[in-house]
């Protein structure tokens, strides 16, 4: 099906907007699928700020992104009005420094952190590499700070760090992550396997009840509320006080000094999380999850807010 001229002039008007223009499924604080958090995981990673379009509420333009550069899946990461390609060649191109280059970036940093690995982890990696030959130790920690281990054969161009004569092999995402981190063998209820300890981990979201937010709020503490939701939920239900995450509010929050505490809302308690989690991977350590959303708070606090 031929783009017609009117999507066109839009996208092309997007594209003259920004430097770096990412269409993508849901948004970086929300996305709504692996490969574009991934995608604009990256660009978290060495850009301030950067446009995004969630194609998800806009058919227009997820239909037409496809045709314009004839590209068929989504995301699409833009530099210069250039299709740059998905979030694979995203990823190749962020792990040889070429986006760096492209973004007038510097190279890089590829130095191995320092890791530690017990004797009985490397006692049990050992015995895993044994019975799979041609294989290396592989540690990935995405951009939640979950980590990951297998057993595959190297690609070429990984991180290595050796620790206790074992070599570990990681993506340059996930060797800053890993500094200092102490790789254990854990034997309990659930099963043995790996642990790891992750200094550099940020503090993790906290779940905040609807009645400690109340006894906060009328003890004067100082909390930034953040609603999340959409326009037309909030319009059924507004939450007193709360800010909302448009562009201009997330820069600014962005901007703000680590340790602000934020309260982060939405209807049930669940999408608010995704929010949360993209202040946490940004640094910041006092940072909290509605829980219930604000359905908890009409139901137990005040009942004046309409349910919906």
């Amino acid at each position: 099906m031929a783009l017609n001229d009117a999507v066109r002039e839009r996208i092309n008007n997007i594209l003259e907007s920004d430097r770096v223009v990412l269409f993508m499924k849901g948004s970086p604080q929300q996305p709504m699928c692996g490969f574009s958090a991934r995608t604009s995981g990256i660009l978290d990673s060495i850009l301030p700020t950067y446009t995004t379009v969630n194609v998800l509420s806009d058919e227009e333009i997820r239909q037409g992104i496809k045709e314009f550069a004839d590209w068929p899946t989504i995301p699409q990461l833009y530099i210069d009005k250039e299709l740059m390609g998905g979030c694979d060649i995203v990823t190749s191109m962020y792990e040889n420094g070429e986006l760096h280059k492209m973004l007038g970036l510097p190279e890089p940093d590829r130095t191995p952190p320092e890791i530690h690995i017990s004797d009985m982890a490397a006692e049990q990696i050992r015995a895993a590499m044994a019975q799979h030959p041609n294989t290396v130790v592989y540690l990935s920690i995405d951009s939640q700070w979950e980590p990951n281990f297998s057993l595959r054969p190297a690609q070429g161009g990984e991180i290595k760090a050796i620790a206790n004569g074992i070599e570990v092999l990681m993506d340059i995402n996930t060797a800053p992550r890993a500094k200092g981190a102490v790789i254990d063998w854990q034997d309990g209820p659930a099963g043995s396997g790996l642990s790891i300890d992750l200094p550099a981990a940020p503090a993790a979201v906290q779940a905040l009840s609807v009645q400690d937010l109340k006894r906060r709020l009328d003890n004067g503490e100082q909390l930034i509320l953040v609603d999340v939701r959409q326009a037309d939920e909030r319009a059924k239900a507004a939450f007193p006080n709360a800010e909302v995450l448009d562009q201009q509010t997330l820069q600014r929050l962005q901007d703000m000094p680590e340790d602000t505490p934020m309260v982060f809302i939405c209807h049930h308690g669940r999408s608010s999380m995704g929010a949360a989690q993209h202040f946490r991977k940004r640094g910041f350590t006092d940072i909290y999850n509605l829980e219930g959303g604000i359905d908890a708070w009409s139901l137990e606090i005040d009942d004046s807010v309409p349910r919906y």
